[in-house]
């Protein structure tokens, strides 16, 4: 059941209070899970097809690497299914804290993991394992954070709380960017080849460590606790052995799919722009890495502003009016987008990436509130996490593997922006089905 009217009810000034830490505790554990996620891909476009998958072709290294990027999302529906069952049935912030220990024990195996030059074969299996663990770990994790802050926000302001879990993305890529500027600086030239790329993935734990660590003292409030009692003595009166994902496949799958296809264009392009284009403008461009990483940094810096705005509007005009204006941009966007990129400039990639984040904001800002009201809060954790993970492996895991194969078979990077251009197209027409619904 859900918690928010009994919380609602009191405005103290300890309620507010225990709001704000709640919603705190769900952006920094997002934070966290996204940094650790997100470091694979950048180390995916940069020394992992040379370290895991050597091979005479740069691009089938690169190739492989990306399927490894891709095998994370595979995972994440299977998170999002046992996290969401367990979590709507037995509490949202018990796999929030389960999602935090097997993302950061995998992410810190990643960093201690040998080559493939010292056990063979092994290395990219075990690669391949971990990053499979890590794509269980964020699928659990999303829910969880995103229902902590928005069933706790007090009136009117859904979005906007919301939101603040969005945000972890922008600052996971912020985070992950800045711990690769750091180690190149550690250990330039061949030294960040060798073991400099792996210091991003052992600081990880440590963030981790501090995230858990804030997150706990938040599930022991007092009022955080009550409410837990609720939900489980509810639980137990009212529905038996329900099982929110059996009533899910059976009554509600249409809206799971239907929330995926809306959102599989800005998971796509996003991955795309943080990971793809990494790949492509360093390697067939010829752009410096450190340049590409910087603007790459920046532009999830204003993500920290777009975002919580565009969330904001949501409240105000609603979550579908401002959710559509973005996959409308996305489709406007997706050739000028590679176009400039392709001028070889930084100014064209920076105006390029800037203007295409711009968009991704504002569908991602009011994206966790829309799925959260698309179903009822006794199977809430389920759909809103399968949703987003279907959009999540139909766009962002494929998305960087589909274009370097697009790149390299019609070499153009116009086939890439027809591929956005194609998510989009679906998106769009997602939305008017959820709009008559």
């Amino acid at each position: 059941m859900d918690t928010t009217p009994s919380v609602r009810s009191a405005e103290t000034p300890t309620d507010a209070s225990h709001r704000r830490r709640t919603a705190g505790a769900a952006a920094l554990a997002a934070a966290v899970e996204w940094y650790d996620y997100f470091i694979f891909g950048i180390a995916a476009a940069l020394v992992l097809g040379d370290q895991f998958f050597p091979s005479a072709s740069p691009v089938a290294g690169v190739l492989a690497a990306f399927a490894t990027f891709a095998v994370g999302f595979l995972a994440r529906p299977v998170g999002g299914v046992i996290a969401g069952h367990l979590g709507d049935k037995r509490g949202r912030k018990p796999m929030l804290v389960l999602a935090l220990t097997i993302m950061g024990l995998a992410t810190t195996a990643i960093g201690l993991l040998p080559s493939y030059e010292t056990i063979g074969i092994l290395a990219p299996v075990l690669l391949v394992v971990l990053r499979v663990l890590q794509g269980i770990a964020v699928g659990a994790q999303w829910g969880g954070a995103m229902l902590m802050a928005t069933e706790y926000a007090p009136p009117g302001k859904r979005g906007l709380y919301g939101s603040l879990v969005q945000l972890g993305v922008p600052i996971g890529v912020v985070t992950a960017n800045v711990a690769f500027l750091l180690a190149e600086s550690v250990a330039p030239g061949g030294a960040f080849t060798s073991w400099g790329w792996r210091l991003p993935f052992l600081v990880g734990v440590l963030v981790l460590a501090l995230a858990w660590y804030i997150h706990t003292r938040v599930e022991e409030t007092p009022e955080f606790r009550a409410a837990e009692r609720r939900l489980a003595a509810e639980e137990k009166a009212e529905q038996g052995d329900r099982s929110p994902l059996r009533e899910i496949l059976r009554d509600h799958r249409g809206t799971v799919l239907l929330a995926g296809g809306s959102f599989a264009v800005n998971t796509a392009t996003f991955y795309i722009l943080i990971t793809g284009v990494l790949d492509y403008t360093t390697r067939e461009l010829g752009m410096d890495r450190g340049s590409v990483l910087t603007i790459s940094l920046l532009v999830s810096c204003f993500q920290l502003l777009t975002i919580p705005a565009a969330a904001a509007l949501s409240d105000k005009f609603g979550r579908i009016r401002v959710y559509e204006i973005g996959a409308v941009g996305l489709l406007l966007w997706a050739v000028p987008l590679f176009l400039l990129i392709d001028s070889g400039s930084l100014l064209g990639l920076a105006v390029g990436t800037f203007v295409g984040s711009l968009f991704l904001s504002i569908m991602y800002g009011p994206q966790a509130a829309l799925f959260a009201e698309l179903f009822t809060a006794e199977m809430r954790y389920t759909g809103a996490s399968l949703g987003y993970q279907i959009a999540a492996v139909l766009g962002g895991g494929l998305a960087p593997f589909m274009m370097v194969l697009l790149l390299e078979s019609t070499g153009t990077s116009m086939s890439v922006s027809g591929y956005i251009i194609v998510l989009a197209v679906i998106a769009l027409g997602s939305i008017a089905v959820l709009k008559r619904r």
